[in-house]
């Protein structure tokens, strides 16, 4: 796998520092997450954390700028342990309530995750492997996003937020395609893949199948 990407070279001090980074984000994440999931609060905030697109978007990032694969894979396990542990432990230690399904739902998103950023991390990198690679989570994000026009109900009270949050799962993409690809000449390809995979997506309503009811919805 050396001719897509070559690790970088890095002391052990620079792995902790870095595995220390992303815990601190899941800390921070987890705790901004069971904030805005109170009566209240800007419902914006808590459809943008209960679905998947912030997350995936979150751990793209920390996987591709990681040292190595298998640090990249260490760095997203912590950060979804961090992120979830501090989530939930409040919920159950002072909330007294234990959502056992969503638990469970994230608990297995947190063991899969080091294998995709295991993966992800060769979306830096360089021929078509490394664009698929790199489209996979713009892909979710098309899709996902997409999805938001079903919250268009007559009797919902918040339709006038899927615009907003429309635009910022579209901001996400443009920050994905921005900064994953090494050079311009990427962007294209990637940006069309991603555009295939999420029509195919939507039409199969893969996530819909996989996630039914565990995504969130407004």
């Amino acid at each position: 796998m050396n001719q897509i990407r070559v690790k970088s070279e890095s002391t052990t001090k620079q792995k902790v520092v870095s595995i220390g980074y992303a815990m601190l984000i899941g800390v921070i994440m987890g705790v901004a997450a069971k904030l805005v999931d109170v009566p209240g609060v800007n419902p914006i905030f808590d459809s943008i954390g209960g679905r998947l697109g912030v997350w995936v978007f979150v751990a793209a990032l920390i996987a591709v700028f990681s040292y190595s694969p298998k640090l990249a894979a260490v760095k997203i396990f912590i950060f979804f342990g961090s992120m979830l542990t501090v989530y939930y432990v409040y919920t159950v230690l002072f909330l007294h309530f234990s959502p056992e399904k969503a638990m469970f739902f994230w608990g297995i998103s947190a063991v899969v995750s080091p294998i995709c950023a295991y993966i992800m991390w060769y979306a830096r990198g360089n021929g078509l492997l490394s664009n698929v690679v790199a489209a996979l989570p713009i892909t979710l994000l098309l899709s996902e996003g997409f999805q938001l026009r079903h919250a268009y109900l007559p009797i919902h009270t918040h339709y006038y937020l899927i615009p907003v949050l429309m635009i910022i799962y579209l901001i996400m993409i443009v920050v994905l395609l921005l900064i994953i690809p090494i050079n311009k000449k990427q962007f294209l390809p990637i940006l069309s893949i991603a555009v295939i995979l999420s029509f195919i997506m939507i039409y199969f309503n893969v996530l819909g199948r996989i996630f039914g009811g565990m995504n969130g919805v407004l």
